[in-house]
């Protein structure tokens, strides 16, 4: 898959290979509980992304909602993004020490998770990542990083 033009999350996952929905729906349920209050689940650039809504942020260089966390099935491997950990080279180190101490093999360029399986990932360690922003704190964390 490298992008869909799928409208919804239901209809991504519906056109996704079964091999790759029983990794990719699993991992977006515990994205969706993970998630802080304040994101929103929506298609974005052909793959599930949970986003700062425009109408609690508008003020982006390109007119369209902040990006937190994206989730999609690449043409070889399933990718997890998480733009929480670009801004911020402590909570990446603390993400690749805790998948160090798991046992997980963590495949991961500046935001870009690369994974075959779920079973791959240090979930929790990932899961804590993504909890621990509010939309706020992220807004901030992109206007810091724009003024710099």
């Amino acid at each position: 898959m490298v992008s869909s033009r799928a409208a919804t999350v239901a209809d991504y996952l519906a056109e996704l290979p079964s091999e790759r929905r029983a990794d990719i729906a699993p991992l977006r349920e515990l994205v969706s509980v993970a998630m802080p209050d304040g994101f929103v689940e929506e298609m974005r650039f052909g793959m599930i992304g949970w986003v700062v809504p425009l109408d609690l942020f508008s003020k982006t260089r390109d007119g369209q909602p902040l990006v937190y966390t994206a989730l999609a099935a690449q043409k070889n491997y399933n990718a997890l993004y998480l733009t929480c950990l670009a801004a911020s080279p402590g909570r990446t180190e603390r993400l690749r020490a805790a998948s160090a101490a798991s046992g997980k093999r963590l495949d991961m360029g500046k935001s870009c998770i690369r994974f075959r399986r779920m079973d791959d990932l240090a979930i929790e360690a990932i899961m804590s990542e993504i909890a621990s922003t509010t939309p706020q704190q992220f807004i901030a964390a992109c206007e810091a990083v724009r003024s710099a």
